[in-house]
């Protein structure tokens, strides 16, 4: 149990993913475990350092390798698993292969958990390699019966996962025994995250590198001790060797078989600050109506890229997509458009229109990621809501104005909270104009929605309000970045 913790103690954040990982290793029967996500976002490492102590074998997918070459990376894993000096004929095929794994783990001690770790599981399969079937056939006939054994599939391929492993119809259906969809680190975690890297940044300018970023360690290992957020973007998105360069294209194309519709959709996201529903995303990217735009947007919404929100009051197919993937925003509005590497390029682009539009469609998204934070600093953490988001559209003719939510928090309490995120660099000032908007946005949706529950109007920004007459009449919460961090 001390490794165990030990190697615990060396994982940021995961705590909820490493109690299930626990509870499985503590298990008395087999298990099956499937963990996915983006690409970079921690998993090898999680398993790794988790399972330091347990793991008994580990393969790795090649990319692009043919079915001779999988087989014989599987040799080489299985002599450094025995301990062999010589090396291992490769087997002919995945039976044989799976049938020599089960012969040398049945020879193995039983006191405790013997973790089989198949890393980047989509690239194992081939086309035509039987390997899919071959692993079914090792998990229902004789892993699943061995009470010491935890098998560990993990992949970054989305489409793939979802399709073969998470909604499996075939020899895998209903065997898997638990799933990890891992996600990038929270704001929280990122501020452990880089503190233990020595970067002691105040939480504006970490608010600023996960505006950019998101919560994805290896882009984080950029920010160096003693260097600005300006600096860290500067050098990471915008000089010729920046970490960044190229990684748009490289991301989708590992995740997703085909990602050209993934990315069209991602694209016509980027365009809006107010979201699109399914019809208006088949409109914009001119797309089929069929399962495969269903499947499209499943992947891209398992995947963390998007999010959607059912709007209040509203079915299923009214839904409204957001893009909340920090890097993908970014990379869309500024580092796609920019061609060269001059210096000093992020902090002229900071000076721009651009950069407003940018850090106020970011930092929702950040808000949409930490709805559990938002709750806990509204004092309702406990009480159950639903978040949804509103918009009214006046049809052609009509003269009165439309209306935009883009978070409301609708409360068991009958109350509802309506979030305005405002990204600044000091307190935020609710002048006259802006105060007209929120009081008719105000009497749009209580009008259309017919609701009589009361609604709050609730500010949250960056470093609070400025109090005048405007805020004092309208606001009745305010929340600063350092909520969100909580």
């Amino acid at each position: 149990m001390w490794e165990i913790k030990n190697s615990m103690e060396k994982i940021i954040g995961r705590k909820e993913e490493m109690q299930l990982l626990q509870d499985a290793l503590k298990s008395k029967k087999a298990g099956l475990i499937a963990v996915y996500g983006r690409r970079r976002v921690g998993k090898t490492f999680l398993i790794h350092r988790f399972f330091m102590n347990h793991l008994a074998f580990e393969l790795t997918g090649m990319y692009g390798g043919s079915l001779k070459e999988q087989l014989q990376q599987f040799s080489i894993s299985l002599q450094k698993a025995t301990g062999s000096a010589l090396s291992l004929k490769s087997p002919d095929n995945w039976v044989e292969a799976f049938h020599a794994l089960e012969q040398w783990l049945a020879g193995q001690s039983k006191k405790k958990k013997s973790v089989i770790f198949l890393d980047e599981f989509p690239w194992l399969d081939g086309r035509k390699s039987g390997f899919l079937s071959a692993f079914e056939h090792f998990w229902n006939s004789w892993a699943s019966w061995q009470s010491n054994i935890l098998v560990v599939i993990c992949g970054s391929a989305a489409s793939w996962m979802i399709r073969n492993i998470v909604n499996n119809k075939g020899g895998l259906h209903n065997r898997i025994t638990q799933k990890i969809r891992l996600l990038p680190f929270t704001l929280a975690e990122t501020e452990t995250y880089l503190k233990s890297q020595d970067s002691h940044l105040d939480r504006y300018q970490i608010l600023q590198i996960y505006m950019a970023f998101g919560g994805i360690p290896p882009y984080l290992n950029n920010v160096k001790k003693g260097n600005s957020a300006m600096q860290v973007i500067e050098k990471t998105c915008f000089s010729k060797d920046g970490l960044l360069h190229g990684e748009f294209n490289n991301l989708y194309g590992s995740l997703f078989d085909i990602a050209d519709n993934h990315i069209k959709a991602v694209k016509a996201l980027a365009a809006t600050s107010k979201g699109l529903t399914r019809q208006e995303i088949i409109d914009a990217c001119d797309l089929s109506s069929g399962g495969r735009t269903t499947l499209m947007l499943e992947e891209l919404e398992e995947s963390g890229f998007i999010k959607s929100v059912l709007p209040y009051d509203k079915t299923t197919k009214d839904a409204i997509y957001r893009l909340i993937d920090e890097f993908s925003i970014f990379y869309l509005k500024f580092m796609d458009r920019i061609r060269s590497s001059d210096k000093d390029t992020w902090i002229k682009l900071s000076a721009g229109a651009s950069y407003k539009i940018w850090s106020g469609m970011a930092f929702e998204a950040v808000c949409l990621k930490h709805i559990a934070q938002i709750k806990n600093g509204l004092g309702i953490g406990g009480i159950e809501t639903e978040e949804s988001a509103w918009r009214y559209m006046p049809g052609k003719g009509q003269h009165e104005k439309g209306a935009q939510i883009d978070l409301l928090i609708d409360r068991k309490d009958r109350c509802i909270n309506i979030c305005e995120m405002k990204f600044y660099t000091g307190e935020y000032s609710i002048d006259k104009s802006y105060a007209e908007d929120l009081q008719k946005k105000l009497n749009v949706f209580t009008e259309k929605t017919k609701t009589r529950k009361t609604l709050f109007l609730t500010m949250i920004t960056t470093y609070g309000i400025r109090e005048n007459s405007w805020a004092a009449s309208l606001v009745q919460k305010s929340l600063t970045m350092g909520m969100l961090f909580d």
